[in-house]
Protein backbone atom coordinates (compact mmCIF):
# COMPACT_ATOMS: atom_id res chain seq x y z
CA UNK A 1 0.00 0.00 0.00
CA UNK A 2 1.04 3.70 -0.88
CA UNK A 3 1.12 5.64 2.63
CA UNK A 4 1.67 9.03 0.67
CA UNK A 5 -0.88 11.58 0.35
CA UNK A 6 -2.60 11.46 -2.72
CA UNK A 7 -2.37 15.43 -3.50
CA UNK A 8 1.87 14.84 -3.42
CA UNK A 9 1.68 12.02 -5.64
CA UNK A 10 3.83 12.61 -8.90
CA UNK A 11 2.16 11.33 -12.32
CA UNK A 12 4.96 9.02 -12.90
CA UNK A 13 4.41 7.25 -9.44
CA UNK A 14 2.56 4.08 -9.09
CA UNK A 15 -0.47 4.16 -6.48
CA UNK A 16 -0.76 0.88 -4.54
CA UNK A 17 -4.03 -0.67 -3.39
CA UNK A 18 -6.03 -3.36 -1.65
CA UNK A 19 -6.25 -6.79 -3.34
CA UNK A 20 -3.95 -6.61 -5.68
CA UNK A 21 -4.98 -3.34 -7.16
CA UNK A 22 -2.53 -0.97 -8.37
CA UNK A 23 -3.05 2.46 -10.35
CA UNK A 24 -0.43 2.52 -13.02
CA UNK A 25 0.60 6.17 -15.24
CA UNK A 26 0.91 5.89 -18.72
CA UNK A 27 -0.07 8.74 -21.45
CA UNK A 28 -3.38 7.57 -23.42
CA UNK A 29 -4.10 8.83 -26.71
CA UNK A 30 -6.91 8.47 -29.39
CA UNK A 31 -6.17 8.16 -32.78
CA UNK A 32 -8.38 8.53 -36.03
CA UNK A 33 -6.81 7.36 -39.08
CA UNK A 34 -8.66 9.23 -42.49
CA UNK A 35 -7.25 8.46 -46.22
CA UNK A 36 -5.92 11.06 -48.19
CA UNK A 37 -7.39 10.14 -50.93
CA UNK A 38 -10.97 10.54 -52.21
CA UNK A 39 -11.79 6.49 -53.11
CA UNK A 40 -11.27 4.07 -50.43
CA UNK A 41 -11.11 0.77 -52.71
CA UNK A 42 -9.97 -1.49 -49.60
CA UNK A 43 -9.54 -1.90 -45.94
CA UNK A 44 -6.77 -0.45 -44.26
CA UNK A 45 -4.14 -2.97 -43.38
CA UNK A 46 -4.29 -2.97 -39.40
CA UNK A 47 -0.95 -4.52 -38.74
CA UNK A 48 1.21 -2.69 -41.59
CA UNK A 49 -0.16 0.70 -39.76
CA UNK A 50 0.89 -0.10 -35.99
CA UNK A 51 4.23 -1.22 -37.64
CA UNK A 52 4.78 2.48 -38.85
CA UNK A 53 3.40 4.04 -35.82
CA UNK A 54 5.68 2.00 -33.70
CA UNK A 55 8.61 2.86 -35.84
CA UNK A 56 7.82 6.79 -35.53
CA UNK A 57 7.48 6.58 -31.81
CA UNK A 58 11.46 5.06 -31.32
CA UNK A 59 12.94 7.07 -34.14
CA UNK A 60 10.77 10.57 -34.74
CA UNK A 61 10.60 12.12 -31.60
CA UNK A 62 13.35 13.86 -29.08
CA UNK A 63 13.36 10.87 -26.75
CA UNK A 64 12.58 7.16 -28.37
CA UNK A 65 9.62 5.74 -27.26
CA UNK A 66 9.11 1.69 -27.32
CA UNK A 67 5.56 0.81 -27.47
CA UNK A 68 4.88 -2.73 -27.56
CA UNK A 69 2.04 -3.78 -30.14
CA UNK A 70 -0.59 -4.76 -27.41
CA UNK A 71 -0.37 -0.91 -26.45
CA UNK A 72 -1.25 0.11 -29.93
CA UNK A 73 -4.91 -0.95 -30.47
CA UNK A 74 -6.51 -0.03 -34.35
CA UNK A 75 -9.80 -0.76 -35.41
CA UNK A 76 -10.51 -0.63 -38.84
CA UNK A 77 -13.47 0.22 -40.49
CA UNK A 78 -15.71 -3.25 -41.46
CA UNK A 79 -17.95 -1.82 -43.84
CA UNK A 80 -16.20 0.51 -46.61
CA UNK A 81 -19.50 0.94 -48.46
CA UNK A 82 -21.26 2.84 -45.12
CA UNK A 83 -18.53 5.45 -45.24
CA UNK A 84 -19.06 9.10 -46.00
CA UNK A 85 -16.29 10.48 -48.11
CA UNK A 86 -14.67 12.38 -44.98
CA UNK A 87 -15.57 9.55 -42.64
CA UNK A 88 -12.45 8.05 -40.73
CA UNK A 89 -11.46 4.46 -41.93
CA UNK A 90 -9.96 2.74 -38.58
CA UNK A 91 -9.63 4.51 -35.00
CA UNK A 92 -6.93 3.68 -32.66
CA UNK A 93 -5.62 3.89 -28.80
CA UNK A 94 -2.34 4.77 -27.95
CA UNK A 95 -0.62 3.56 -24.47
CA UNK A 96 2.37 4.88 -23.47
CA UNK A 97 3.72 3.84 -20.04
CA UNK A 98 7.43 3.77 -20.01
CA UNK A 99 7.92 7.56 -18.46
CA UNK A 100 10.48 7.01 -16.07
CA UNK A 101 12.77 9.20 -18.48
CA UNK A 102 10.48 11.86 -16.83
CA UNK A 103 11.54 11.47 -13.28
CA UNK A 104 13.92 13.62 -11.83
CA UNK A 105 17.25 12.66 -10.78
CA UNK A 106 17.37 14.02 -7.50
CA UNK A 107 15.07 13.55 -4.76
CA UNK A 108 14.86 16.32 -1.76
CA UNK A 109 13.76 15.28 1.28
CA UNK A 110 12.37 18.99 2.83
CA UNK A 111 8.13 18.79 2.42
CA UNK A 112 8.21 22.14 0.69
CA UNK A 113 10.68 21.09 -1.84
CA UNK A 114 9.06 17.76 -2.23
CA UNK A 115 5.88 19.79 -3.31
CA UNK A 116 7.43 21.87 -5.63
CA UNK A 117 9.18 18.74 -7.47
CA UNK A 118 5.68 17.26 -7.71
CA UNK A 119 4.27 20.50 -9.04
CA UNK A 120 7.41 20.74 -11.45
CA UNK A 121 6.92 17.06 -12.64
CA UNK A 122 3.12 17.43 -13.28
CA UNK A 123 4.15 20.40 -15.54
CA UNK A 124 6.67 18.49 -17.45
CA UNK A 125 4.35 15.46 -17.92
CA UNK A 126 1.94 17.87 -19.47
CA UNK A 127 4.45 19.57 -21.55
CA UNK A 128 5.45 16.15 -22.68
CA UNK A 129 2.06 14.87 -23.31
CA UNK A 130 0.95 17.94 -25.16
CA UNK A 131 4.73 17.86 -27.65
CA UNK A 132 3.62 13.95 -28.35
CA UNK A 133 0.55 15.15 -29.23
CA UNK A 134 1.47 17.90 -32.02
CA UNK A 135 4.11 15.97 -32.88
CA UNK A 136 1.72 12.85 -34.14
CA UNK A 137 -1.46 14.80 -35.03
CA UNK A 138 -1.84 15.68 -38.81
CA UNK A 139 1.11 13.16 -39.76
CA UNK A 140 0.62 11.67 -43.16
CA UNK A 141 1.57 7.43 -43.19
CA UNK A 142 2.45 6.26 -46.64
CA UNK A 143 1.75 2.68 -46.32
CA UNK A 144 2.35 0.96 -49.26
CA UNK A 145 1.88 3.61 -51.73
CA UNK A 146 -1.34 4.39 -50.07
CA UNK A 147 -2.03 7.79 -47.70
CA UNK A 148 -3.30 8.32 -44.79
CA UNK A 149 -3.35 11.47 -42.31
CA UNK A 150 -3.10 10.86 -38.50
CA UNK A 151 -5.74 12.77 -35.94
CA UNK A 152 -4.68 12.36 -32.48
CA UNK A 153 -5.86 14.07 -29.34
CA UNK A 154 -6.20 13.06 -25.36
CA UNK A 155 -9.24 11.84 -24.42
CA UNK A 156 -11.56 14.23 -22.36
CA UNK A 157 -11.38 11.33 -18.96
CA UNK A 158 -7.66 11.84 -18.84
CA UNK A 159 -7.67 15.74 -19.45
CA UNK A 160 -7.91 16.70 -15.63
CA UNK A 161 -7.35 20.34 -16.27
CA UNK A 162 -9.99 20.64 -18.53
CA UNK A 163 -12.64 18.73 -16.62
CA UNK A 164 -11.87 20.68 -13.81
CA UNK A 165 -12.87 24.20 -15.77
CA UNK A 166 -16.03 22.37 -17.11
CA UNK A 167 -17.22 21.36 -13.35
CA UNK A 168 -16.25 24.84 -12.04
CA UNK A 169 -17.94 26.59 -15.01
CA UNK A 170 -21.07 24.26 -14.28
CA UNK A 171 -21.33 24.88 -10.65
CA UNK A 172 -20.87 28.62 -10.84
CA UNK A 173 -23.13 29.13 -13.87
CA UNK A 174 -25.33 26.22 -14.99
CA UNK A 175 -27.08 25.70 -11.40
CA UNK A 176 -27.50 29.59 -10.51
CA UNK A 177 -30.41 30.03 -8.85
CA UNK A 178 -31.64 26.37 -8.53
CA UNK A 179 -30.42 25.85 -5.25
CA UNK A 180 -30.85 27.05 -1.71
CA UNK A 181 -28.00 24.90 -0.22
CA UNK A 182 -24.47 27.28 -0.58
CA UNK A 183 -22.11 26.71 -2.74
CA UNK A 184 -22.11 23.14 -4.47
CA UNK A 185 -19.15 21.39 -5.56
CA UNK A 186 -19.15 17.81 -7.21
CA UNK A 187 -18.67 14.31 -4.99
CA UNK A 188 -19.27 11.46 -6.97
CA UNK A 189 -17.02 9.19 -9.96
CA UNK A 190 -18.67 6.64 -12.19
CA UNK A 191 -15.93 4.23 -13.52
CA UNK A 192 -17.37 1.83 -16.19
CA UNK A 193 -15.58 -1.10 -17.71
CA UNK A 194 -13.24 -2.45 -14.81
CA UNK A 195 -13.07 -6.62 -14.90
CA UNK A 196 -15.43 -7.98 -12.91
CA UNK A 197 -13.41 -9.78 -10.70
CA UNK A 198 -10.82 -7.76 -9.94
CA UNK A 199 -13.56 -6.14 -7.38
CA UNK A 200 -15.02 -9.80 -6.57
CA UNK A 201 -14.22 -12.28 -3.37
CA UNK A 202 -11.27 -14.56 -4.04
CA UNK A 203 -12.23 -17.96 -4.56
CA UNK A 204 -15.80 -16.84 -3.21
CA UNK A 205 -17.06 -15.10 -6.89
CA UNK A 206 -16.64 -13.85 -9.88
CA UNK A 207 -19.24 -11.06 -9.70
CA UNK A 208 -18.04 -7.46 -8.02
CA UNK A 209 -18.78 -7.68 -4.19
CA UNK A 210 -19.68 -3.92 -2.50
CA UNK A 211 -17.65 -4.97 0.34
CA UNK A 212 -14.44 -5.61 -1.25
CA UNK A 213 -15.04 -2.53 -3.59
CA UNK A 214 -15.68 -0.30 -0.87
CA UNK A 215 -12.55 -1.43 0.93
CA UNK A 216 -10.10 -0.56 -2.52
CA UNK A 217 -11.48 2.86 -2.73
CA UNK A 218 -11.75 4.19 0.92
CA UNK A 219 -7.98 4.27 -0.17
CA UNK A 220 -8.85 7.30 -1.56
CA UNK A 221 -11.12 9.10 1.27
CA UNK A 222 -14.23 8.99 3.68
CA UNK A 223 -17.38 7.00 1.33
CA UNK A 224 -21.00 8.55 1.71
CA UNK A 225 -22.24 5.96 -1.07
CA UNK A 226 -20.83 3.09 -2.99
CA UNK A 227 -22.83 0.95 -5.79
CA UNK A 228 -21.14 -1.50 -7.89
CA UNK A 229 -22.71 -3.76 -9.87
CA UNK A 230 -21.96 -5.90 -13.68
CA UNK A 231 -21.87 -3.21 -16.75
CA UNK A 232 -24.34 -4.85 -18.89
CA UNK A 233 -25.18 -2.05 -20.96
CA UNK A 234 -21.13 -1.27 -21.68
CA UNK A 235 -21.45 -4.08 -24.36
CA UNK A 236 -24.75 -2.33 -25.79
CA UNK A 237 -23.22 0.82 -25.78
CA UNK A 238 -19.99 -0.64 -28.17
CA UNK A 239 -20.67 0.02 -32.12
CA UNK A 240 -20.29 -2.66 -34.82
CA UNK A 241 -16.83 -1.52 -35.20
CA UNK A 242 -15.68 -0.99 -31.09
CA UNK A 243 -13.99 -3.53 -28.66
CA UNK A 244 -15.41 -6.68 -28.18
CA UNK A 245 -17.06 -6.23 -24.11
CA UNK A 246 -18.68 -9.82 -23.34
CA UNK A 247 -21.66 -8.86 -21.47
CA UNK A 248 -20.95 -9.68 -17.30
CA UNK A 249 -17.31 -9.48 -17.64
CA UNK A 250 -17.22 -5.79 -16.83
CA UNK A 251 -18.94 -4.06 -13.83
CA UNK A 252 -20.33 -0.19 -13.06
CA UNK A 253 -18.62 1.38 -9.80
CA UNK A 254 -20.70 4.81 -8.52
CA UNK A 255 -18.38 6.01 -5.58
CA UNK A 256 -19.76 9.16 -3.47
CA UNK A 257 -17.36 10.85 -1.65
CA UNK A 258 -17.87 12.84 1.90
CA UNK A 259 -15.74 15.47 1.23
CA UNK A 260 -14.82 17.66 -2.39
CA UNK A 261 -10.94 17.29 -1.45
CA UNK A 262 -11.35 13.28 -1.55
CA UNK A 263 -13.07 13.65 -4.76
CA UNK A 264 -10.68 16.15 -6.14
CA UNK A 265 -7.65 14.21 -5.21
CA UNK A 266 -8.82 10.77 -6.31
CA UNK A 267 -10.33 12.31 -9.73
CA UNK A 268 -6.74 13.68 -10.18
CA UNK A 269 -5.18 10.58 -9.90
CA UNK A 270 -7.30 8.34 -11.81
CA UNK A 271 -6.85 10.72 -14.66
CA UNK A 272 -3.35 9.14 -16.87
CA UNK A 273 -3.56 6.08 -14.92
CA UNK A 274 -4.97 2.56 -15.33
CA UNK A 275 -5.99 -0.05 -12.91
CA UNK A 276 -3.48 -2.92 -12.98
CA UNK A 277 -3.99 -6.48 -11.38
CA UNK A 278 -0.76 -7.79 -9.82
CA UNK A 279 -0.25 -11.97 -9.79
CA UNK A 280 -0.96 -12.74 -6.56
CA UNK A 281 -4.44 -11.36 -6.45
CA UNK A 282 -7.63 -13.07 -7.49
Amino acid sequence: MTNKPLDSLPPTETLEMENGLSLVPRVRLNLTVYSSSQVVTKPIDEWKMKQTLIDFLKNSLSVSITVPEDDLQIRRLKDLKKRKRDDPIAFGTLFIRNLGFLNKTSKRNDGEEEEKDVKELEKKFLDWRKYIVEKMDGIELNIEGVKYKLNVDVPESDNFEAMKKAWEEFYAFGSRGLSTRGRQEPDTIILRGAPSRWFAEPRVSSKPSMLVTHTIFSTFGKIRNLNVAEDDGLGKDANEDGGDLISGLHCKIVVQFEKYQDFYNTFKVLCGRSFQKFLGGN
